[in-house]
């Protein structure tokens, strides 16, 4: 391959700066991540995966699939790590139950 077939090998100026920008931004949040607990990543992931299932949840109508495939994966998680999720775990139990209560009363009037 050549210079001029290679990524970001046309770019202006400008162009180049908001490409080394942006790459310094990707990194500092790499760097963010790889110090941060892989505990409180996780949570937080599980925590994205509730907000996903309350989102489809509270759509008009409420998309159920959807929904379902988002607390499944949140369950595959809560129920798998159990304990590993530490301080958390109780919270992530709570809220899983939580958000299955909703989807079968939700589930039930369709």
């Amino acid at each position: 391959m050549s210079d001029d077939d290679s990524f970001g090998s046309n770019l202006t100026g400008d162009d180049s700066t908001a490409l080394s920008d942006a790459q310094a931004a990707l990194d500092d949040a790499r760097q963010r991540i790889a110090e941060a607990p892989a505990q409180v990543v996780v949570v937080n992931h599980v925590m994205g995966l509730y907000e996903l299932a309350a989102i489809h949840l509270s759509s008009t109508p409420p998309k159920l699939s959807e929904a379902s495939l988002a607390i499944d994966a949140m369950a595959a998680l809560v129920e798998r790590l159990g304990e590993r999720m530490g301080e958390h775990t109780e919270t992530m139990r709570d809220a899983l139950s939580n958000i299955q209560m909703v989807f079968v009363a939700l589930q039930s009037r369709s």
